[in-house]
């Protein structure tokens, strides 16, 4: 099974910018489909951005225009790119893959299949 590591969380001002990284254990580059998550206190997990394995996008509303999923094949790593960031963004962001396309409704997380531990980040 992919094991997923995920880093570059930290604390940023309103309108700063952070970069997330999730380094799988396996090649996942068109095989699987991988996204991003956060979970704020209290409330559900919820899907943030993926990219399928065919290399298409996807975003919650919430984040289109601010936040850029991308991968590098070369070194086997998923990013997450976030710009104007607000203090409703603060969350423990967790990455995500799921073998094959992308679920139906990606956005929810009882579809994926595995989980990276978690970086927080905190805007404020």
């Amino acid at each position: 099974h992919v094991q997923l590591v995920e880093s570059g969380g930290g604390s940023v001002q309103p309108g700063g910018s952070l970069t997330l990284s999730c380094k799988p254990s396996v090649d996942t580059y068109r095989r699987y489909c991988m996204g991003w998550f956060r979970q704020a206190p209290g409330k559900e997990r919820e899907g943030v951005a993926a990219i399928d394995s065919d290399g298409s996008t996807s975003y919650a509303d919430s984040v289109k225009g601010r936040f850029t999923i991308s991968q590098d094949n070369v070194k086997n790593t998923l990013y997450l790119r976030m710009n104007s960031l607000k203090p409703e963004d603060t969350a423990m962001y967790y990455c995500a893959a799921d073998l094959g396309a992308c679920p139906l409704f990606w956005r929810k997380a009882g579809t994926w299949d595995r989980w990276g531990q978690g970086t927080q980040v905190t805007v404020s």
